[in-house]
């Protein structure tokens, strides 16, 4: 059956294998969690007229949620051989430095690269040392690990939907000797039941609710946190502000509303951020 196979005559489920196979066949998604291409693949197929279209509607989709935050293919298998000639300590410069660089490949870490030394200690001030950290939809934010307020010996776990990412940060955490873990999952099918100190759902939610209006809220009430600290992007990929402070603010008032939550609220030149406790 062809690209443009008949979406009536084909069964849905051989349809859609077929749809997952033709997206992981480029680059770009062969990382991404099969799951998440299945989920958006059996709407796409639902309301197009051709495989091929369902196929090219789903990477669209994906490069929305994901795809435009990695312009370039990350380095992964060379990050990862430069790691045993390099120190263990957090806070060590030339580990930090590395850091740096591992984060200018992800859009939304480098748009944080200006506020990296005052993000976490303002966001996080009230409730250092942070014991353990549940990082979702992580992108290569666990490389800000060296200028966050961690206890001693900190449990740090991550998630996102990029298989290859999630094993480099899992070389990471060991080479530090970290207790962590990192995987690949699907948020919109399921929320980690990891208890922890504080959450993080940073700059996450416009990708999410791309996928499922409600998805955001879900993770807020289901996320096993005593605190969870959500920031939202100011300006678009491309710069532009186009009122996207006030927009999300006034969005994420209406998400929390009525909830019985504490909610400090942190500006920077970049990026709002809310720190929830529950």
């Amino acid at each position: 059956m062809g690209k443009n196979a008949n979406m009536k005559s084909g069964d849905p489920e051989t349809l859609l294998e077929q749809l997952v196979e033709q997206v992981r066949h480029g680059t770009s998604y062969r990382e991404i969690q099969p799951n998440l291409i299945r989920s958006i693949g059996r709407r796409e197929l639902r309301d197009r007229r051709s495989l091929n279209e369902a196929v090219k509607a789903t990477r669209s989709k994906l490069h929305q949620v994901a795809g435009a935050y990695l312009p370039g293919r990350p380095d992964y298998a060379g990050w990862t051989n430069r790691l045993p000639e390099l120190p263990t300590s957090r806070q060590d410069p030339e580990l930090k430095s590395f850091c740096l660089e591992v984060m200018r490949a992800h859009a939304s870490t480098r748009e944080r690269m200006p506020t990296i030394d005052t993000f976490f200690n303002t966001c996080l001030a009230g409730i250092r040392p942070v014991r353990s950290v549940l990082d979702l939809a992580c992108g290569l934010n666990p490389l800000a690990l060296p200028w966050m307020p961690l206890a001693d010996k900190p449990v740090y776990l991550a998630c996102d939907i990029y298989g290859d990412m999630v094993a480099f940060l899992g070389t990471f955490f060991g080479h530090i000797r970290l207790n962590g873990r990192a995987w690949s999952c699907d948020l919109s099918h399921g929320i980690p039941d990891d208890r922890v100190q504080v959450a993080l759902l940073l700059k996450a939610i416009p990708c999410l609710e791309q996928l499922d209006r409600g998805l955001a809220l879900r993770l807020m009430d289901g996320v096993l946190a005593d605190h969870i600290l959500v920031s939202f992007p100011v300006a678009s990929l491309g710069g532009r502000g186009k009122g996207m402070r006030a927009n999300y603010e006034a969005h994420f008032m209406e998400l929390t509303a009525g909830r019985p939550w504490q909610i400090e609220r942190h500006e920077f030149p970049g990026e709002l951020a809310f720190l929830i406790t529950k």
